[in-house]
């Protein structure tokens, strides 16, 4: 009997190297970096000459090449150390997963041969034991914290002692390498912390269409056999991304996914429908990842909009209907509303997630309102909503019309 997988793995495929297009991958070119590239190498450079580089905050938004840049750097100045015989130690650490003082001072400390449980112990004795570790060799260690805006979010103890603990060390030299997509997120940190931490800024520009272009070709010719791209695919996978703040993550996605529609499908070549249908896929797929991650309050808040969009003929809604719904539907699931300022500020939040539209109108001499929308496809909302147990009780229809009725 043959194998299920038989067929799947000998039939002729389109993909030569699939995992060239994912963002995890590190080409051995970054091409519209150069700039960057140079400025951290600059900075870093004194690792390699005895000094104690400067702490770095590189910004910019999602898929302009922050992380990937840095690996690069750190892979070639890795490289250097290694042939000068210069003591570097370079660290990465994602924020999203260590994101407290104690995760992230007992990571460091693991680094460095101490034996510091998960939990239990106080920071200061972990603080401790990550200095022991560090000051047993004369080094530079260079520590990267990628998304650091949401260790901020969780107090800035570990950037104040991180960014100053050179002076309690007699051997080492730290470096402290702060990576956000929040542009913002120094206004979270005491004054103290923004100077000592962000000695230098490097910013990553959104990268445009034509720059979206040329990292899609470097990355198709080594991904995709000879010849299965149409002509017009990279241009429209970058025109998409470029859309999208210049992000090279969602050009690649879009062009991975493009060739995994097509050799689904049978289809010896990628076109332009494969792209619209990935450029659909991924959309959903996002839309359906924020929504999961939304707080209760603002999943009601969403939903609110879901049943007056179903059950009014129009799309726009002003606060006061809205508000009305929301309260309405906590009151069905036994929770209590939030206040109604609050509730604006979930709106602003699910506004700037790109799941709903809110806009100022005036309405003359009877003074401004701000009209609701939702941004996103029903479809797409829906399902994931109601994939939460708590929101299950709002699922029947007839009690979802109930709801919207009692209000008019």
């Amino acid at each position: 009997m043959e194998n299920l997988f038989e067929g799947l793995i000998t039939e002729g495929g389109i993909f030569a190297n699939k995992e060239v297009l994912r963002s995890t991958y590190i080409p051995e070119n970054l091409p519209h970096r150069n700039e960057q590239i140079g400025g951290l190498a600059r900075i870093l450079s004194a690792a390699l000459k005895g000094e104690t580089p400067s702490n770095i905050v590189i910004y910019g938004k999602t898929g302009t090449g922050k992380t990937a840049t840095m690996k690069f750097v750190s892979k070639e100045l890795e490289e250097m150390a290694l042939r000068r015989g210069s003591n570097c130690t370079i660290i990465y650490i994602n924020s999203e997963i260590f994101d407290t003082q104690y995760r992230v001072f007992t990571y460091l400390a693991r680094v460095f041969n101490k034996r510091v449980p998960m939990i239990g112990w106080p920071t200061d004795m972990v603080y401790s034991e990550l200095k022991k570790g560090m000051d047993t060799e004369d080094r530079c260690v260079i520590v990267t914290l990628d998304e650091v805006d949401k260790l901020a979010i969780k107090g800035d103890e570990a950037l104040y002692n991180l960014s100053r603990i050179n002076s309690e060390l007699n051997n080492a030299r730290v470096c402290v390498i702060g990576i956000s997509n929040d542009l913002t997120f120094t206004e979270l940190l005491d004054p103290r912390v923004k100077s000592s931490l962000g000695e230098e800024e490097i910013i990553f520009p959104p990268y445009n269409a034509d720059q979206l272009k040329d990292i899609l070709k470097e990355r198709a010719e080594v991904a995709f056999i000879d010849s299965v791209l149409e002509d017009s695919v990279i241009p429209l996978c970058a025109a998409f991304a470029a859309q999208e703040h210049g992000d090279a993550r969602r050009a690649l996605d879009l062009l991975r996914v493009s060739g995994e529609i097509a050799e689904s499908s049978g289809s010896k070549t990628v076109c332009e429908e494969h792209v619209r249908l990935a450029s659909e896929k991924l959309e959903t797929n996002r839309v359906g990842e924020v929504i999961k991650t939304l707080p209760l309050q603002s999943k009601i808040l969403l939903d609110s909009v879901l049943v007056l969009n179903r059950e009014k003929n129009k799309r726009r809604f002003s606060s006061g209907e809205v508000y009305n719904t929301y309260r309405r539907l906590c009151n069905h699931l036994g929770m209590e509303a939030l206040t109604q300022r609050r509730v604006t500020d979930l709106v602003s939040e699910l506004d700037i997630l790109g799941l709903l539209n809110a806009v100022i109108v005036s309405k003359g001499r009877y003074g401004r309102t701000k009209e609701i929308s939702l941004s996103v496809p029903e479809e797409c909302v829906q399902p994931v909503l109601l994939e939460d147990y708590k929101l299950k009780a709002l699922s029947d229809i007839k009690v979802r019309t109930q709801i919207t009725l009692k209000g008019e």
